[in-house]
């Protein structure tokens, strides 16, 4: 569909999104919805301990940047040189491997009070996004796994390692405190939006802790609203090796609200096969349609050519992505009407 035929609603700014995850998978979408809608609303997971957050996270006692801080740049409307410097990483000293964009975002925290969702406004206004970032919740939240066979951890950036060495999958996920309460402004984007989006992204890490914050799954149940669930490209290593589609969604399920979305997008571009047979080496692989055990939990696949592959890596393409969502929100009317099911190709 191209870009004239979207749908835009009676503003002419597009139809009222919001996209609920983390990680590069929710800002890689942001980049191409942005193209098509002005009202959009990012509503990003806080739960991340690794890497540059992680240090910020413990110095400052600041929720962690990195998530929200991807999707601000996906959203900015800036000078190039004004998006390389937020992306600019440093190389050396005791800053080394910490991002530009964190710090800005660290600054803007301690002048706000240590109220991080003003730090996020005002550096929304800094960097003249499109739409809203949003994190989930204001509380400071760590996130704990526990697996199959009984072992536990605490802290997002070791559950990889956990998994990898326990060899066995992941039962559940919470956030501790539980059920921290909700930024309102994120429930509101929810419930006042046209189409609501899960993913894509690590599902475990970046998908279901926005769903463990109190009120999220509720609101989500009580829209009217399209909802579509994101499948990812490939299984992730260290968190869902040898998962379908049928696996994700039922541990998003179980972690929620049965039937909380009815549709899952899914990639139905090829990938080289020099490119899945190095995932393989690491334990991952295309993600498989079990259409069948999908429908058994009231999910409707639908496939489109939404990936490419980048040095090496295969992620879903901005434009592709974002053409085909809104394609799904212009079909709905025909749904509504009885006229027949989502083009599933």
């Amino acid at each position: 569909m191209s870009e004239t035929t979207l749908y835009r609603g009676p503003s002419g700014k597009g139809p009222k999104i919001a996209a609920i995850g983390g990680g590069t998978g929710l800002s890689t979408m942001l980049r191409g919805l942005k193209r098509h809608t002005n009202n959009l609303t990012a509503i990003v997971t806080v739960a991340d301990d690794g890497g540059g957050s992680g240090v910020l996270r413990q110095e400052l006692g600041m929720l962690p940047p990195g998530d929200v801080r991807n999707c601000l740049e996906a959203l900015a409307n800036v000078e190039p040189l004004m998006g390389e410097l937020l992306h600019y990483r440093f190389t050396e000293g005791s800053l080394r491997g910490q991002s530009f964009g964190n710090l800005f975002l660290a600054a803007l925290n301690g002048i706000s009070g240590g109220n991080f969702n003003e730090a996020v406004s005002r550096m929304s206004q800094v960097l003249a996004i499109t739409g809203r970032v949003i994190p989930v919740t204001n509380a400071n939240v760590q996130l704990e796994a526990e697996l199959e066979n009984g072992a536990r951890v605490l802290g997002e950036s070791k559950i990889f390692y956990c998994k990898k060495r326990e060899d066995c999958r992941v039962r559940r996920v919470r956030l501790l405190p539980e059920c921290p309460p909700a930024v309102e402004s994120a429930l509101e984007a929810i419930r006042e939006a046209d189409m609501i989006l899960l993913g894509p992204g690590s599902l475990y890490t970046s998908i279901i802790p926005n769903l463990l914050v109190e009120g999220v799954a509720e609101t989500i149940a009580e829209s009217s609203a399209l909802k579509i669930y994101i499948g990812n490209v490939m299984t992730q290593e260290g968190e869902t090796e040898g998962y379908t589609n049928s696996d994700h969604i039922r541990a998003v399920f179980e972690h929620s609200l049965p039937g909380l979305f009815h549709l899952c997008l899914v990639n139905s571009a090829t990938i080289p096969a020099d490119i899945t047979a190095r995932y393989a080496q690491e334990g991952a692989e295309p993600l498989r349609f079990d259409k069948n055990a999908c429908a058994e939990l009231g999910v409707e696949l639908v496939s489109r050519p939404v990936s490419m592959v980048r040095d090496g890596y295969v992620r879903h393409d901005p434009e592709l992505l974002a053409a085909a969502l809104l394609e799904l929100h212009a079909q709905r009317s025909v749904r509504i009407a009885g006229l027949g099911r989502y083009r599933t190709e």
